[in-house]
């Protein structure tokens, strides 16, 4: 009885722990920016914005399209449409592509050399091909979003294919399995668990690329809400765009990361 009740205070405190830092922050933010019309020791307002400001703007954003010509629910759906569509080919490409290339010599032969040429180009410097190409629409931050996704997709179903047990495939071998055999029920299965782990890295690539195509060559999304406070110096849009972008990033990590758990515990029982 004790020890469950020293679980349940320790499972409480962790709980806890971090909306009183959150708090912490936006009360210390909140206290070192200076109100409008206040000149004192503290960060002037037109630096940074207060936490209040910031969301009287965001619930004024609900419903009001100025001065960026998009309500705050229309950026954020641009955005995730952008990120999502992007994501989710970068899976179905760089997944597949990868666990062959961990497996196929001659697959392997044929896409690697190309990779690694291509895989040290950041997504940005693609940037002026796609608006040539697609313009300043939805598929060019796709196709800018997609090549940042599909890096990690790739090597990390490339390294859960490599790391297979020798063990297991040695002991296929000697029962007369096939090669496709080999890799659809033993490398596939073992490499799961990495491949998982892309889809996070995954994520967090797409969401940063999105940001810079957004700055760049947009005309909604948040980062073009970012872009269009910086024009007009309003730092409250600006923070109002980091903070949207960050909050829509954390909800769909958390759905991912509620999908991979369940999903690798399906495979493990």
């Amino acid at each position: 009885m004790a020890y469950q009740t020293v679980k349940a205070r320790k499972s409480l405190k962790l709980r806890v722990l971090p909306w009183l830092s959150l708090t912490a922050v936006i009360l210390i933010w909140q206290f070192c920016v200076s109100p409008p019309g206040v000149n004192d020791w503290r960060i002037p307002g037109v630096l940074l914005a207060r936490p209040y400001d910031v969301l009287l703007l965001g619930i004024e954003k609900l419903t009001d399209v100025n001065p960026d010509g998009a309500t705050l629910l229309v950026h954020a759906w641009v955005s995730l449409q952008e990120s999502l569509s992007a994501f989710l080919l970068s899976l179905l490409v760089g997944i597949p592509l990868g666990l062959m290339m961990g497996w196929f010599g001659v697959v392997r032969g044929l896409f690697r050399p190309v990779f690694e040429m291509w895989r040290p180009i950041p997504p940005v410097a693609w940037i002026p091909l796609a608006i040539f190409w697609f313009g300043i629409g939805m598929e060019g931050k796709i196709f800018i979003i997609w090549l940042g996704g599909m890096t990690p997709c790739i090597i990390n179903a490339y390294m859960g294919v490599k790391t297979t047990n020798p063990v297991h495939i040695q002991m296929a071998r000697t029962f007369g399995a096939s090669d496709w055999k080999i890799f659809t029920s033993i490398c596939i299965p073992s490499a799961l668990p990495m491949v998982f782990g892309a889809l996070q890295i995954a994520l967090g690539n797409c969401w940063t690329t999105l940001v810079a195509a957004e700055l760049l060559a947009s005309d909604q999304g948040l980062g073009y809400l970012i872009t269009a406070g910086r024009s007009i110096g309003r730092t409250d849009i600006v923070v109002l765009g980091m903070i949207s972008l960050g909050i829509t990033g954390v909800i769909i990590s958390q759905i991912i990361y509620r999908i991979e758990a369940k999903l690798l515990a399906g495979i493990r029982r």
